[in-house]
């Protein structure tokens, strides 16, 4: 299996100052024969720094969003909007998002007020555009045999606890957000999985004990935004612990990782960590 992973856009801006960078996350996937983007941003600045990549959006298989927030979801409809201009793009790439994906998120602000920050669209956006659309219901979802989905992900520790500023408003019910709608993409490769995610709000460690004992194939590489940027010592302590524990051969962290635990998984993995910030290329063969 070759692939090559793009960072389309990202929080960070590109070495050489040639593309655009927004807080949000966007990677161009290519796996073999297939094209997947993962993630849209906040905006659709990703598309203008595909086209300077050389990238062609029309080209997709699959678009993949890994949860309903707006700096992972907001580049949509300007994807399509594009994708719809494009006199070659016969047929739009389907979408793949979890069963849970339109429930509306918000973030409390103080007890009384919260602020909206969810998608940007909804169910009748993908009707109205005719977008073939899967909701993945299983725990595991098989895209092909070697690249797959994972969804509902265990709480196996007591370090990892969520955020009680995200939550779901429905009418008058108001409750905590649990991030069921997290999805995770993985590829199987001959030295391990490459597991991709998005924001993690469920936990890096849940996500990837999860997925090592549903698989039992070992983690070879982790690419995306892990949420550590709320972590404190100790959870900070107990992640880098666990990641060395399953050996990690490639760390890539991204987005919400948060400067300062970015260093210290840069000082820990050495030659194994990759500052994955707009623009990279990421090639496993």
């Amino acid at each position: 299996m070759k692939v090559r992973i793009t960072t389309l856009i990202e929080n960070n801006q590109d070495t050489d100052h040639e593309l655009l960078n927004e807080h949000g996350l966007s990677l161009y996937i290519e796996a073999n024969d297939k094209k997947i983007l993962f993630d849209t941003g906040q905006t659709g600045l990703f598309i203008k720094n595909a086209k300077k990549l050389g990238k062609n959006l029309s080209d997709l298989d699959h678009i993949i969003i890994s949860h309903g927030h707006y700096d992972h979801s907001g580049g949509f409809k300007s994807l399509i909007n594009e994708l719809e201009k494009t006199p070659e793009s016969a047929r739009l790439p389907e979408l793949l998002v979890s069963s849970e994906f339109f429930e509306p998120k918000y973030k409390r602000l103080d007890n009384l007020s919260y602020k909206y920050n969810g998608n940007p669209f909804d169910e009748s956006f993908i009707t109205d555009h005719r977008i073939p659309c899967r909701k993945v219901t299983k725990d595991n979802y098989y895209i092909s045999e070697q690249i797959m989905l994972f969804h509902h992900f265990k709480n196996k520790n007591d370090f990892e606890m969520s955020n009680h500023e995200f939550c779901i408003i429905k009418g008058d019910e108001i409750r905590h957000d649990d991030f069921k709608d997290e999805i995770v993409l993985g590829i199987k490769t001959s030295k391990g999985l490459i597991v991709i995610v998005g924001c993690s709000h469920v936990g890096i460690v849940n996500i990837l004990s999860t997925i090592i004992e549903r698989t039992g194939t070992p983690v070879y590489a982790l690419i995306g935004g892990t949420h550590l940027i709320e972590a404190d010592e100790n959870r900070m302590m107990e992640t880098i612990d666990y990641l060395n524990k399953i050996n990690l051969g490639i760390i890539a962290v991204s987005h919400c990782t948060g400067e300062h635990h970015i260093a210290k998984i840069k000082q820990e993995f050495g030659n194994r960590f990759v500052y994955n910030t707009t623009g990279n290329i990421i090639e496993f063969l």
